[in-house]
């Protein structure tokens, strides 16, 4: 498929609430859109940076920095027959993952319409509709937190994830389980803590949680395969996992026994693939998850999660959960706490362009 044109768009997004981590608070959301046009078709996909560099060292800005300059004019005008070698071309920018995942995306997408094929197939999917969970922020209060958990419980969903940060963990994850003592509960600390704070996790190991996500430095193993070893619930990485090596070596060192795999996070959905099947030879569980994606990242997060191993619940709740108006029609909403994976050609959504048109704050093409 040759690379013929890639077109870039910024385009402005607002969340319906606050959202509130460990790193800080988001609501007004910039994101990076991409257009690729092959051989008469188009193939889409979305950068999951955000704007401020908490959970990754990769901004809005630096995507289409990397974009622009450095990966669009190693693969523009280029013939590639698979994402492998589509991959192999850009081997010389280091990092940068969420920028290449974005044209990456984009080639699945564009293969996936040129064979006729929802893109689950091309993947090797064996499921059409996937349990999802809510993902809650930190809130003002535990009661707060309990009236927020409570109508996501009765909406279906199949898990609450709960963000954490120090001082604000054991006493609202309490009062949930208290009020929730069946449904699964997880929480995600956005590497907020340290090993002196021990005895946190040894309070929220009491309360019967899925998993610990992401507890320590997002650079590191060894003190997870430490912390791993304390605790009776399994821990969770995330933002240590950049490659199927990273799931290696972690699940090697028993750092962890549960993997979130994000496709921005691992540069697209080749080594996503990879990553999942090493998390399945070593018998962990994946799950897909989610950086506030608006409906192209949203059904690209839904296509991968029709992979075997992803046995857990995903972050793909549903999209008017989190917008007034997504990007994307068919609207990407769960029915009891289950999301049908879009069954067309490719990503099988079609864009809302007189909207994206709106909220576009700035457009090039190569």
């Amino acid at each position: 498929m040759k690379l013929e044109r890639i077109e870039l768009r910024e385009v402005t997004a607002r969340l319906k609430f606050r959202f509130e981590t460990s790193f800080g608070v988001e609501q007004d959301l910039r994101k990076v859109l991409l257009t690729l046009h092959t051989e008469g078709v188009e193939g889409y996909g979305e950068a999951t940076a955000g704007i401020f560099p908490g959970y990754s060292y990769e901004t809005t800005e630096t995507v289409w920095d990397a974009l622009k300059h450095h990966i669009t004019p190693l693969v523009l005008g280029k013939d590639f027959a698979t994402p492998a070698q589509l991959l192999t071309a850009l081997l010389p920018i280091r990092g940068h993952n969420m920028a290449v995942a974005a044209l990456e995306t984009a080639f699945w997408d564009a293969q996936a319409k040129a064979a006729g094929l929802p893109l689950w197939v091309l993947l090797g999917g064996v499921r059409t509709a996937h349990p999802v969970g809510a993902s809650l922020g930190v809130q003002e209060s535990v009661e707060k937190t309990l009236e927020t958990a409570l109508a996501h419980a009765e909406e279906g969903y199949k898990r609450l994830k709960f963000k954490i940060k120090p001082g604000w963990d054991v006493q609202p994850l309490r009062a949930v389980r208290e009020a929730l003592p069946e449904i699964p509960l997880t929480v995600d600390a956005n590497s907020a803590y340290s090993l002196t704070d021990a005895r946190v996790f040894g309070q929220l190991d009491e309360l019967g949680l899925d998993y610990i996500e992401q507890p320590l430095a997002h650079d590191d193993l060894v003190d997870h395969a430490q912390l791993q070893g304390m605790l009776v619930t399994p821990l969770c990485l995330d933002e240590s996992i950049h490659s199927p090596e990273d799931a290696r070596k972690g699940l090697q060192l028993g750092a962890g026994r549960v993997i979130n795999i994000k496709v921005g996070r691992v540069r697209g959905h080749l080594l996503a693939r990879r990553t999942h099947d090493v998390a399945l030879s070593f018998g962990a569980p994946v799950w897909c998850g989610g950086m506030l994606e608006l409906g192209i990242g949203r059904a690209h997060n839904l296509h991968l999660s029709s992979l075997p191993g992803f046995t857990l619940p995903g972050d793909t709740a549903s999209a008017s959960r989190y917008w007034d108006e997504d990007i994307v029609e068919p609207i990407l909403d769960a029915e009891g706490g289950m999301q049908r994976i879009p069954d067309g050609p490719g990503l099988g959504v079609t864009l809302k362009r007189d909207l994206i048109e709106r909220l576009t704050l700035r457009r090039e093409v190569f």
